[in-house]
């Protein structure tokens, strides 16, 4: 039987929170979705403990990949040519993290699946996700003056609502991958529809990220 201990220069200068969370991701995309903080360490060359020592728990493992998959969003974003107005930057914020979800279906709903779960560390999912949509309001261009200000405390995180909830919903098998970005923009677009300028209100369709 292999040891459950890994030289330490065999890992010196790799971070080991990212090589247990490669760990994770590779069994989940072996289809191994249940898979033991045993079978997790030996996934990554470590030791039985290093995944408990890093992140404690399975649920906050979970959150943690979740938290990835919000860095990949909003560098996706970021890298896209600026819209002029926050509606079409929320909108095509809403199309990069669909696009991000479906880039692993399976995996992304094993991960999403486990963000019911309790953890005795709060994750960072719901304010990472509420930066982003901070992140794509920027300074609420084409938001009505009167209620700007307004708009920008609440919106970031009401669009970290809407997105979860439509996700729960793809999670579960009830809404189709062809509909989950369409389904995405909508929710998007109806929670801006009270602060947007008139003529904005019919807004562009949401579009996917742009190469």
């Amino acid at each position: 039987m292999a040891s459950d201990k890994t030289p330490t220069t065999a890992i010196r200068g790799e971070p080991l929170r990212q090589r247990v969370l490669d760990a994770a991701e590779n069994l989940l995309r072996q289809g191994k979705a249940e898979f033991s903080m045993r079978e997790l360490a030996a996934e990554a060359g470590v030791s039985f403990a290093t995944p408990f020592n890093q992140f404690g728990s399975k649920a906050a493992i979970m959150q943690a990949l979740s938290t990835r998959r919000i860095d990949r969003m909003e560098a996706l974003y970021s890298a896209a040519s600026p819209a002029p107005d926050a509606l079409s930057r929320v909108l095509l914020a809403t199309a990069t993290a669909s696009a991000v979800m479906l880039e692993e279906p399976l995996v992304n709903r094993v991960v999403m699946g486990w963000l019911g779960a309790g953890s005795q560390t709060p994750g960072q999912v719901l304010a990472r996700s509420t930066a982003l949509w901070a992140l794509a309001l920027g300074a609420g261009e084409g938001l009505r003056p009167g209620l700007r200000e307004q708009a920008l405390a609440c919106l970031p995180g009401q669009l970290a609502f809407a997105f979860r909830g439509v996700l729960s919903f793809w999670t579960a098998g009830e809404l189709a991958d062809e509909a989950l970005a369409t389904s995405a923009g909508e929710v998007a677009q109806s929670l801006l529809l009270g602060f947007i300028e008139h003529e904005d209100r019919t807004g562009p369709s949401a579009s996917g990220p742009r190469s």
